[in-house]
């Protein structure tokens, strides 16, 4: 027996995977299609909505091996897909709160009276 694949390669572009837009096909969209298809929460947004707005580039992810408690994992997971993502927002969240609560070592000595 053959260890070959069966599969038929297909000669049409590939689809985005799930989770991922298709770039192509949205930069083919005309604003009237945009409009028709956008949620009803978005029908109502004034026409300077977007002014002044600022383009935030996600920062890259690094794949790591991280232990936690089971209940913990599985409670992510009964959450729904992309969990991984709520599991990094609430770390991105704790870190943002810790580092507001962080004086930096200077202004400590400031304080104390010692330089």
């Amino acid at each position: 027996m053959s260890e070959r694949s069966t599969r038929k390669r297909s000669s049409e572009p590939k689809r985005a995977s799930r989770g991922r837009a298709h770039l192509a096909r949205l930069r083919g969209l005309t604003e009237p299609e945009i409009r028709r298809t956008a949620p009803p929460e978005l029908a109502d947004l004034p026409e300077d909505f977007w002014e002044g707005g600022e383009l935030v580039t996600p920062a890259a992810k690094k794949a790591i091996s991280l232990r936690v408690d089971e209940d913990v994992l599985d409670w992510f997971k009964e959450t729904g897909p992309r969990y991984q993502t709520r599991i990094n927002a609430v770390l991105r969240s704790y870190m943002a709160r810790t580092r507001k609560r962080e004086v930096p070592l200077e202004s400590k000595r400031r304080r104390r009276g010692t330089a």
